[in-house]
Order: C-alpha cells, then structure tokens, then sequence
C-alpha cells in the first residue's frame, strides 16, 4: 500500500479495504499462534474477541491468521493490547487495526515497529486522536 515511488503509504485505499497479505511479512494461524502462547486455538479466538490480538483472513481463500510481528519472545508485544482496545473504541474492526498499525505514517516507522523498541506511548497517543 505504498505510493508507486515508495515513499510513503497510498491514503487512497479506505484501511478496510488495505490488502493485508502485502502489509504483513509473516503471518500465523491459530494453531501456530496457540503454539507460540501455549494456549488453545479457542484462547486464540477468545483473545481476539477480547481485543488482546488482531484476526484477519489476510487473502482470499486463506486462513484466520495473526500478524507474526505480534508477537516477540514468545509473548504479546508489549502495549497492543491497549493500542488494540483504543483502535476498537474508534469504530475500528481488526482488518483496519492490522492496516492502521502496518502503515501508519505519522511515526518514524510502522506503529508496530515503534510497540516492538518500547515506544508505545506515542503510537497510543497517534490512535486516541483517530476519532477526533
């Protein structure tokens, strides 16, 4: 979702209609990612109905998935799930919060990068005035 120079992300594209498959690198299914947390596929499916993760079907004809980034040793990455209940507060569903959070440009880098280094207060700060 990038301008054709790549410099920075087409605004063109509603968030919804983002194609997820070219944001997100790597992606999880809900067996892998009940794997990872050492939970059950059904604790995967709580947890996104909780708004602690993010689901999507990132192309058509796959399988309910989690971005891989989620995720870093082995835990949630810290603040998403906050990031992810303000998004939600904004009439986001989570197709539009795995766009906003791989290809938001108001941050030196993805918001997902800044939650990943342990800058979170910012990206929270950038989605809290996402309704005003």
């Amino acid at each position: 979702m990038t301008s054709p120079d790549n410099t920075a992300p087409d605004r063109s594209v509603p968030l919804a209609e983002a194609d997820l498959g070219a944001l997100v690198d790597e992606w999880l299914d809900w067996d892998q990612t009940a794997d990872l947390l050492g939970v059950t596929p059904a604790k995967v499916r709580t947890m996104i109905k909780d708004h602690e993760l993010a689901g999507a079907v990132p192309s058509p004809g796959g399988r309910p998935s989690v971005p891989a980034a989620f995720f870093q040793d082995g835990l949630i990455v810290k603040g998403l799930p906050g990031l992810l209940t303000v998004l939600h507060d904004n009439n986001f569903d989570d197709r539009e919060c795995i766009a906003w959070i791989f290809t938001d440009d108001d941050l030196p880098g993805r918001p997902i990068d800044a939650l990943r280094e342990n800058r979170g207060t910012e990206v929270k700060r950038r989605a809290q005035v996402l309704g005003f």
